[in-house]
């Protein structure tokens, strides 16, 4: 797991100086950021998301609640997937392979995840459920981008349903994905 720096210090970030509660999200789209992980969840569609939520505060917010979505150019609005998803998605795979008119044997999908693979899922999902005064919680999300070209580019993250310490409805974070895609590279 990498680890998590404050919000506001992320390329694709959304602060509220009046809540003060920052949130940030940095995708593991490219390879060299994706070999933190076991899993090539690339080559099964999940597209990993850090996501980052600082509170500057002095009082607690509640995450119990809260709905996370990736709505792509097109307007297609991705939920999260559970662990549940991720090992149906690790446990059947699509055979590679050519295919042919006639049955007869070829190339059999290998089904099964691993307890590595199921100890890196449940260590790297975000499972907080709430964020203390001056600290962050982090961990990733997973969307499901299979058949999706380019699901960055013209793409939004948002943030719904955080409430603050007395239970009122803290303002909805948007992220445009375009701040992450056009960042200058790190050194």
């Amino acid at each position: 797991m990498p680890a998590a720096q404050p919000a506001r210090t992320y390329p694709a970030h959304d602060e509220h100086p009046n809540e003060k509660i920052t949130v940030a999200v940095d995708p593991y789209d490219m390879a060299d950021k994706a070999n933190i992980f076991s899993v090539h969840f690339s080559e099964i569609g999940m597209l990993p998301v850090f996501l980052v939520i600082t509170n500057d505060g002095d009082q607690p917010i509640s995450l119990v609640g809260m709905r996370p979505e990736l709505v792509t150019v097109d307007r297609t609005k991705l939920l999260p997937a559970n662990s549940d998803d991720l090992y149906r998605r690790l446990s059947h795979p699509s055979a590679r392979g050519t295919s042919y008119p006639l049955p007869f044997p070829t190339k059999k999908a290998k089904g099964g995840v691993s307890r590595e693979a199921q100890d890196e899922i449940t260590n790297a999902l975000f499972a907080a459920r709430a964020v203390e005064p001056h600290s962050s919680q982090s961990g990733f999300l997973f969307f499901d981008v299979d058949g999706i070209s380019t699901p960055l580019a013209g793409a939004h993250f948002y943030l719904t349903d955080i409430h603050d310490a007395a239970g009122n409805e803290l303002m909805y974070f948007e992220i445009p994905l375009e701040k992450y895609l056009s960042a200058p590279a790190k050194p």
